[in-house]
């Protein structure tokens, strides 16, 4: 699965959520503290102005991506919100804590890693689609990112021309909060 658009990407994960230790976030619509925003928006202004970057940035809706997007276009950025570039999508899951859910539920997650669903969600294979799609029809060669976790761990799986992985502990640990990837 490996893909040719965009040629190199400049990915930030977003600042650490407020409210998001020990549960399962995924679309949850966590908020972040405005001056980490800020500071990762400064970060990736000035990444762009050193490496001669388009002043395009795209994130998710989620504030925890958008806010830092927004910094970026009250700075005369264009700031494209994408739907693609959503983090997972726990279903029921989404927002509970990792206690509530359950050693169980979360054993029988590992035993099916890349197809589960049952928490009525999206299972990492359609992740893993929806990011290959997204990368099909990106619109330029750079792109400046501000992602989330799954989403970038799927990404530079894909780009190694890996699917997803079919045991949990295939996973890659991802990149720590608001640190920069260049994948290219």
């Amino acid at each position: 699965m490996k893909v040719a658009a965009p040629a190199v990407l400049h990915v930030w994960r977003h600042p650490k959520a407020i409210g998001a230790a020990g549960r399962c976030i995924g679309r949850t619509d966590l908020s972040v503290d405005p001056r980490k925003a800020k500071r990762l928006a400064h970060r990736v202004r000035s990444h762009a102005r050193s490496h001669g970057l388009p002043h395009v940035v795209h994130t998710s809706a989620l504030r925890r991506s958008a806010d830092v997007g927004r910094w970026l276009a009250r700075w005369g950025w264009r700031h494209h919100i994408e739907a693609a570039l959503a983090e997972s999508d726990f279903g029921d899951w989404d927002g509970l804590r990792w206690d509530e859910i359950g050693e169980a539920a979360v054993s029988e997650w590992c035993a099916d890693f890349a197809g589960f669903r049952a928490h009525g969600g999206e299972s990492l294979e359609a992740l893993f689609e929806r990011c290959a799609d997204w990368l099909e029809r990106a619109p330029q060669p750079v792109c400046c990112i501000v992602g989330h976790a799954g989403w970038i761990t799927a990404v530079q799986l894909i780009r190694l021309g890996r699917g997803a992985p079919q045991h949990a502990h295939e996973w890659p640990r991802p990149i720590a909060h608001a640190a920069r990837l260049i994948l290219g």
